[in-house]
């Protein structure tokens, strides 16, 4: 492997002028970070005008979070690709602790630990956990953790997958096949407005009752519409 020292950040996003700003200064404030790329998907806010604002280069693309960010990081030339939810920080170290994992031996890719930006109730409490153990039992890295992984072997398996949902763990299937995806020493923290707006049980039902038709095969769109409907 070459020697890695820049990272592009892909960034999706849809009508997101309230949260971006943030996540693009923090992003910024990572000195690995070469350039932003926000993928837009037809915001009708001032989010493309805000991302300019800050220096990021903004794309448009179809709607669509696997389209978006397949779009974005096909004009990433950074050495690793980071794909970042227009609400989710990173630390000030993620590029260098990103950098270290994918540096070992048999490690294709990675996402960090998260927690949550505000104080949540105690039922939401151990996203930390909750990391290791979608790791350790089902090999899955959600996007809210931030995936990232080499650009050569994001080209070697294809470019992310052009789908309406799940991009993530149809990642993680595709790679699983050429190497391991881990953990990196670093901590994003995420916003629960998901959890907000739908409520705390319903949210985790939902997205409970997403992976299991995930897994037993039905389709992804019709997966995506229920997400959306709620």
């Amino acid at each position: 492997m070459s020697e890695l020292a820049t990272i592009s950040v892909v960034i999706p996003t849809l009508n997101e002028e309230s949260a971006l700003p943030e996540t693009v200064q923090r992003a910024w404030n990572v000195s690995e970070v070469k350039e932003i790329i926000v993928a837009d998907g037809g915001s009708s806010d001032r989010t493309r005008d805000l991302a300019r604002e800050m220096g990021a280069e903004v794309i448009d693309s179809e709607p669509g979070r696997g389209v978006q960010l397949r779009t974005g990081t096909k004009r990433a030339v950074g050495d690793v690709v980071l794909m970042l939810h227009a609400d989710t920080w990173l630390p000030a170290d993620a590029g260098r602790a990103a950098i270290n994992l994918l540096k070992r031996p048999h490690v294709v890719a990675g996402g960090f630990w998260k927690r949550f930006q505000d104080d949540v109730p105690w039922v939401m409490r151990g996203a930390r956990l909750r990391c290791r153990l979608l790791l350790d039992m089902y090999g899955y890295v959600f996007g809210d953790q931030c995936f990232f992984l080499t650009r050569e072997t994001l080209e070697r398996i294809g470019g992310v997958p052009s789908v309406p949902l799940m991009e993530e763990l149809e990642l993680c299937r595709r790679l699983e096949r050429i190497g391991r995806i881990e953990l990196a020493d670093a901590t994003v923290t995420t916003s629960w407005r998901k959890f907000e707006k739908l409520g705390i049980l319903n949210t985790y039902l939902l997205m409970a009752k997403i992976l299991r038709e995930y897994h037993a095969g039905v389709p992804l769109e019709k997966l995506r519409r229920a997400y959306q409907e709620e």
